[in-house]
């Protein structure tokens, strides 16, 4: 049940959002889990200010999942998103945040896992 959720100050082409996407969720086994129930929100020509001045390139990335991970496989999904984000779009590793929030309650469908 994994969302990601990005926020990111470019304005991104379709091909490059699905990139982003599809890269996503290969990087989720990381963190042993599967792209079959992936959400991911990008938003793109977001404001984001770091150290009181307005990025030209930079993100902010919010990975929640039901339950934890390791902190050591956070480690990883962070390298993993930083370099996905170099890649595509070439946003440097220091102007990226990832966030991660582990949850016990979520809702799909009607009902609660």
């Amino acid at each position: 049940m994994p969302f990601i959720d990005t926020k990111l100050t470019q304005k991104l082409t379709d091909p490059q959002k699905d990139l982003i996407k599809s890269r996503f969720g290969e990087a989720l086994k990381l963190l042993n889990k599967t792209e079959d129930y992936l959400m991911v929100g990008i938003s793109d020509g977001y404001d984001l200010y770091f150290g009181g001045k307005k990025l030209e390139k930079g993100a902010y990335v919010e990975v929640s999942l039901l339950g934890n991970a390791p902190s050591a496989a956070y480690e990883k999904m962070t390298d993993a998103i930083c370099t996905i984000l170099d890649d595509i779009l070439g946003i440097p590793g220091k102007s990226v945040y990832v966030t991660y929030h582990g949850l016990k309650d979520w809702g799909w469908n009607g009902s609660n896992f």
